[in-house]
């Protein structure tokens, strides 16, 4: 058997969730999606009335929103109230990893509120927001000034406050890193409701490299001040099919933004944005970015693509054209770009509404979509959610980047999942060893896309059905994210958060380092006060027993470094 080919595995026998999976979409159509475009709509409002007021009176409410915040801290009782976490419902959240913290007891912290875009500051290029602010809110604001983050996550859904304290990606991270790599500041609520501003260069400079991937559990997140970039009104956007086996498809991945002579900072050989999707182990679609002005974008012979319209073909579906009619080139309008996989969540719609990439649905529904994350989990029910751990797969895999053909390899034979998405980013040898972190001693091999500074990763996203489970087959989906997170410890990968997670605790801190964290959390004063990143991360609802063991190891861990 070549090393390639799916192993066999008997069939799986149906049970009554397997029908009512395959039934969902009714739910879907005539609830979720409803719902769904009413709170868009609602949401929407919000936003524009909170865009109204002018950024001092959004600076006052911000200042009195931090002192509720503080005061709410204060309240807590130690000995008798439990460890501190937010006050938003488990299903709110857009990851897939339950939030089963939330179903023990807890102290609530409520910052719904924290939902303005304080500032945007054109001279300094820093835009000033608070957590729960989106990315379609942000693009809203900033595009029209041919402003944007750095790093625009793609779902229009996804928070500031998720991008820091989890993990955040788009296809510029190849130049600007993570989400949290464009932050300039946090502004933090500790659990003594101490008001922090840490910066890379100030006396919270500890805090401010320890905030990322820490989930929330070194303090309270209440606003952000991040990295703006000039743009421009379209992105030249050049499909490239690839053929090959998977190596080659990695390869050809590779050379579409590294430069094989090491010259990875010349804006003339690197493009603007980058992505790749392998739609089946011989075949796949390289994108390259440009940022292009509308006066270029208008000349004659140039096509431009509106793809954020409700009609239009899904993204990764046009984007598979290229696999037939060969390399083409198009203008997108900027804003339409950056969110280009909301519509159908890349391409979960597909098995969410297996109908819904048809002419006639775009046409006459696509205006409802996407479904909200949150309404899907929030009426899924416990069998359901159970079934999608053990048959499906949303996860990312961050691997070096001279490792992607490996990783590609290994989901074949393992899970077998296709399309995958690939997505590269810098990881940055920084002053302090971060939860995350490059290769020791990356810059003495000189490996294509790495510099002396920073070596590149990259994200090989698994979102869908397993092959096994679309052929009926038995497949162990919690023994596969096994699997694959010991495949990572051993390749120096990374498994975010937002994901489920069958880490021990052992591998846990295997996988990412604990000793910044640690510090941090107890020079802080975090522990006793918020739960451990692990704790909050831990898959399976917490017992009283774990909440209280919990809650005392970390009190006494607290006092003993007191005394």
């Amino acid at each position: 058997m070549s090393d390639l080919e799916a192993p066999l595995r008997p069939k799986r026998k149906k049970i009554w969730v397997d029908y009512l999976v395959k039934l969902r979409w009714i739910i879907v159509v005539f609830v979720v999606l409803p719902i769904s475009f009413t709170l868009y709509f609602l949401i929407y409002l919000g936003d524009v009335r909170s865009e109204m007021k002018s950024f001092k009176q959004r600076q006052k409410e911000h200042d009195e929103n931090v002192k509720k915040v503080v005061k709410r801290l204060k309240e807590r009782n130690p000995k008798r109230d439990g460890l501190v976490c937010t006050a938003r419902k488990p299903w709110i959240a857009v990851g897939m990893r339950n939030v089963d913290y939330k179903r023990a007891r807890h102290f609530e912290v409520d910052l719904s509120e924290f939902r303005n875009i304080l500032e945007v500051d054109k001279e300094n290029m820093i835009a000033r927001v608070e957590p729960l602010v989106n990315m379609g809110q942000i693009t809203r604001v900033t595009v029209p000034m041919n402003l944007a983050l750095a790093v625009v996550a793609e779902l229009d859904d996804l928070t500031v406050g998720g991008l820091i304290n989890g993990y955040g990606i788009e296809g510029s991270s190849h130049i600007y890193g993570l989400f949290s790599d464009t932050v300039v500041a946090y502004e933090i609520v500790l659990a003594d409701g101490r008001v922090v501003r840490a910066t890379k260069d100030n006396e919270y400079s500890d805090l401010f490299y320890a905030i990322p991937w820490s989930q929330g559990t070194l303090g309270l997140l209440v606003s952000a001040e991040i990295k703006l970039i000039p743009i421009k009104e379209y992105m030249k956007l050049t499909y490239k099919p690839v053929v090959g086996n998977l190596k080659d498809l990695a390869q050809a991945y590779l050379d579409s933004f590294a430069p094989r002579d090491g010259d990875q900072d010349n804006p003339e050989k690197v493009p603007d944005f980058v992505e790749t999707m392998i739609y089946s182990p011989t075949r796949g679609v390289c994108m390259t970015g440009k940022y292009a002005s509308k006066e270029e974008a208008k000349k004659k012979g140039n096509v431009t693509n509106n793809v954020g319209w409700w009609f239009k073909p899904w993204f990764y579906q046009h984007a598979e054209k290229a696999l037939k009619k060969g390399e083409f080139v198009e203008y997108i309008p900027t804003r339409d770009y950056y969110h280009r996989h909301t519509r159908c969540l890349y391409w979960e719609g597909k098995l969410i509404l297996p109908f819904a990439d048809q002419w006639w649905f775009r046409f006459l529904f696509g205006w409802m979509m996407p479904p909200k994350v949150s309404l899907l989990k929030a009426t899924q029910g416990e069998a359901i959610r159970n079934y999608y751990h053990e048959m499906h797969v949303i996860q990312d895999m961050l691997v070096p980047l001279y490792k992607v053909g490996d990783a590609l390899e290994w989901v074949h034979n393992e899970m077998e999942v296709y399309p995958i998405w690939l997505c590269p980013h810098r990881m940055f040898k920084l002053p302090l060893k971060t939860m995350v972190y490059p290769e020791p001693g990356f810059e003495v091999h000189h490996r294509q896309g790495d510099t002396h500074y920073a070596q590149m990763y990259t994200d090989v996203g698994v979102y869908y059905a397993p092959g096994p489970v679309l052929r009926g087959e038995v497949f162990d989906g919690a023994e596969a994210v096994r699997r694959m997170e010991n495949w990572l410890i051993e390749n120096h990968g990374f498994q975010p958060q937002y994901a489920v997670s069958e880490l021990t605790e052992k591998n846990f801190w295997r996988m990412f380092d604990a000793s910044l964290y640690e510090h941090c959390r107890k020079k802080y004063g975090a522990v006793g006060t918020f739960m451990s990143v692990y704790y909050k991360s831990k898959k399976g609802r917490k017992t009283e027993k774990e909440v209280q063991d919990a809650e005392q190891a970390h009190l006494e861990t607290a006092y003993a470094e007191a005394d």
